[in-house]
This record gives C-alpha cells, structure tokens and sequence, in this order.
C-alpha cells in the first residue's frame, strides 16, 4: 500500500436480509464474510463508507 494511515476494518454482522446498498458498501470495503478482515487507506470515502455500514464493522487497527 501506499505511503500514509491506514485503517484496519473487520466485518462483524452478517449482510444476509440488508438493504442492496449496505450489501455494496461492504463488497466496495473489501469485505464479504464476517471475521474478514481488511487494511484500508484512511479517506473521508472510506471512513464514510465505514459509517453507512457501522452497525456491521468494526475498526481493529489504525496506523
């Protein structure tokens, strides 16, 4: 990855029964079963994306 912070994210909850576009959210951070785990550069897009789907992430890590 690129030079800069970086932001460790894990899915936690389950995509099954959600709305089209929290499901998209979680295929555009990289995640797509829970207990996957994905280091992401940290961007106002990214951390809005986090935002939409907070309820089914959790940020792990932060460098």
């Amino acid at each position: 990855m690129t030079k800069g912070k970086h932001i460790t994210v894990e899915q936690t909850g389950s995509a099954i029964g959600r709305p089209e576009l929290q499901r998209k959210t979680l295929v555009g951070l990289g995640l797509t079963r829970i207990g996957r785990r994905r280091q992401l550069e940290d961007t106002p897009a990214v951390r809005g994306m986090i935002a939409k789907v907070a309820h089914l992430v959790k940020i792990v890590g932060e460098k």
